[in-house]
């Protein structure tokens, strides 16, 4: 069995360089905004900012988790946090798990909160690693390694059950994340890593406490794909392959999970690749939008590269806006700014 270090090279490797995103979209293309052709305000009326669990950011940005405990890791989060920091946004690193087992793998993590010095960070660990003896003095390393201002506990059934020696023990698993929550000093937040979170699941982390969900839905990034493409053995390749494309879009995701906690902090990821459908999912109850395909090249670029991609986004969202006559984002997501076409 490959080790944990050696998978998260092929892991970026394959987003680099094979194509992982799935046939299926995300449920975003069902809205179209109602063009206003009197908004009654001008673009520079527009205002980005947000507010966060108590930060305040420059626009409703979040640089999803990615990688790390890889060397090729270590120049992506470098590049991607000084873009987080330059911006005014905050980033999430890739699991950490690496570098609980290599300390030499720390570099690739730490490095973020040098650069990110002004802006949140968030550290990250699979939920199933508490299963699997993690506990409290662990999860701390984590929390220290990046200086984090929260934790993020990621939910991958689907991409584990094919992950050869994947983590798939789930049971218990809710009480575990509450536990958690009670002892931890920093806020924590569970995130999807690509098929979605139900509302029944939502339900389970509000009622044990969570700080904030990131649906992470269908219609990006498959990591069922993606650990196919890994495999030596064809019928854990088929299997790959075949649920491909499972799991809840993240259009669908977000507005269940919205209807089922109003007041929950949510952020959308999963195959959002434009600024228009960024202000989709803000309309539509996000309180951050979540990109990380579309900055993974430039992140192996430079960090000027990754600014331009977030500025283009910005730029689209702001003219989006702007079309609708939202002046900022309270007025976008509460506004009838959304017709649904639904097939």
């Amino acid at each position: 069995m490959k080790g944990t270090r050696e998978r998260k090279r092929e892991h970026l490797e394959i987003c680099l360089h094979e194509s992982v995103e799935m046939e299926r979209q995300t449920g975003f293309e069902h809205y179209r905004f109602l063009h206003e052709a009197l908004p009654e305000i001008a673009p520079e009326d527009v205002d980005l900012r947000t507010a966060f669990l108590g930060h305040q950011l420059a626009m409703p940005f979040i640089i999803a988790s990615m990688t790390g405990g890889a060397e090729r890791g270590l120049r992506i989060n470098r590049h991607l946090a000084a873009a987080a920091n330059k911006l005014g946004i905050p980033m999430a690193v890739g699991s950490q798990r690496a570098a609980l087992r290599h300390p030499e793998a720390r570099e690739s993590f730490a490095i973020v909160r040098e650069e990110a010095r002004d802006v949140p960070v968030y550290a990250n660990l699979g939920a199933t690693q508490l299963n699997r003896g993690c506990g409290l003095p662990e999860l701390r390393q984590v929390v220290g390694m990046v200086d984090a201002d929260g934790l993020f506990l990621h939910l991958n059934p689907l991409q584990e059950a094919i992950q050869e020696g994947g983590n798939t023990d789930y049971r218990n698993l809710a009480e575990r994340i509450g536990d958690v929550i009670g002892a931890l000093d920093r806020p924590v937040l569970v995130k999807e890593v690509g098929a979605g979170i139900s509302p029944r699941t939502a339900r389970l982390l509000a009622d044990q406490g969570v700080a904030a969900i990131d649906v992470s839905g269908a219609g990006g990034t498959s990591w069922s794909r993606i650990e196919a493409l890994r495999s030596e053995d064809p019928q854990r390749r088929a299997l790959g392959l075949g649920f491909a494309e499972w799991g809840i879009p993240t259009a669908q995701s977000l507005v269940l999970c919205r209807a089922e906690l109003p007041g929950m902090p949510l952020i959308a990821s999963g195959g959002i690749r434009d600024g228009i459908v960024a202000a989709k999912a803000l309309a539509l109850g996000a309180d951050l939008v979540g990109l990380a395909l579309p900055l993974l090249a430039a992140a192996d670029d430079s960090s000027e590269a990754v600014q331009e991609v977030l500025l283009r986004f910005a730029r689209e969202l702001r003219l989006a806006m702007f079309l609708v006559g939202a002046r900022d984002l309270k007025e976008l997501r509460w506004g009838q700014h959304l017709v649904a076409e639904l097939p």
